[in-house]
């Protein structure tokens, strides 16, 4: 049974916020952003029943002031490459620790928390801090939800945009861990999971739900249907191990750092589970291949337009 609740969000300027945000609202949730810079992101105060804060995130004081009167707290922060003195440690540990003890502070109960599949896994920087985020929501007496999706993709993912970008400008894309397995999922299904879950409040609880999509693909699989879907023209090759870790190297030390040493080592471990979240929850999940046709296609454009509206209705 959906229940209308006063919600706190850290990192709902993201990807994953952008598609979130609109169900929760149309859900009738009242919602406070808490951002770095509120006017960055002007356009999501004029959405009814959203109110943005300029926050210290990692202030534990004040952040409890913002949690006060909340019912649930949702961290989705992350990254996914440690830049301009943001750490995985920092981000994703020591963060997780500072909301958990601003929510102890402050009386809420509730806490969502988004993280990855295979979250703990020893090969990678970023899968060990995930890990040890959820170690800490585990342990932390509150009421938890954990969410551990698979790659996503979807509207301004950095999956098949950043590939379709990579194909039109490369007349050869020489691809790292091209064998890696993943199962991506689609944004909208994982906003519809939280959106679900924060609605029921025993939906879940003290639970950790793997949301992998319905589809498990290797890299070069995605890559290529991305590449054919989009009506290009290019070869993409398969690169041995030793020449990956060499453009993982190289690429990390770009601006902006596209693919780095950490992410290679992310790539080793596969991103698929056997537990089918989305199912649990009664969500259909959409196919890579069925949204892909819709995105790239103007004839089948507006498919794409229903399914999102059905997805976030207002």
């Amino acid at each position: 049974m959906l229940t209308q609740r006063s919600i706190v969000l850290l990192g709902a300027t993201g990807f994953v916020g952008h598609h979130l945000l609109p169900r929760l609202a149309a859900d009738g949730h009242r919602l406070t952003l808490l951002t770095r810079n509120r006017t960055r992101h002007r356009e999501l105060a004029l959405v009814p029943g959203i109110r943005l804060v300029d926050t210290h995130v990692h202030d534990v004081q004040v952040l409890t002031e913002r949690f006060r009167g909340a019912d649930v707290v949702i961290n989705l922060v992350g990254i996914l490459n440690e830049q301009g003195g943001q750490t995985f440690d920092a981000v994703h540990v020591r963060l997780a620790q500072t909301v958990i003890r601003a929510c102890q502070q402050a009386g809420v109960a509730r806490l969502h928390q988004m993280s990855s599949l295979k979250a703990g896994a020893a090969a990678s920087a970023y899968l060990r801090s995930r890990g040890a985020a959820e170690d800490a929501v585990r342990i932390s007496g509150l009421d938890w939800t954990i969410y551990r999706p698979s790659v996503i993709f979807g509207p301004g993912d950095g999956l098949v945009s950043r590939f379709h970008k990579l194909l039109r400008t490369m007349p050869v894309l020489p691809l790292a861990r091209a064998g890696a397995r993943m199962a991506p999922v689609f944004v909208g299904d994982v906003a519809d999971a939280v959106a679900r879950c924060v609605g029921d409040g025993d939906l879940a609880r003290n639970r950790c739900l793997e949301l992998p999509g319905p589809d498990t693909l290797r890299l070069g699989e995605i890559v290529t249907r991305i590449r054919d879907a989009a009506g290009l023209r290019r070869a993409v090759i398969a690169l041995p191990d030793p020449l990956g870790w060499l453009q993982a190297a190289i690429a990390g030390l770009l601006p902006g750092k596209p693919f780095s040493l950490d992410n290679f080592r992310s790539l080793g471990v596969d991103s698929v589970s056997g537990q089918d979240g989305l199912g649990e929850l009664g969500i259909t999940p959409l196919r890579l291949s069925t949204w892909l046709a819709e995105y790239f296609h103007p004839d089948n454009r507006q498919a794409l337009l229903d399914r999102l509206r059905r997805a976030h209705p207002r």
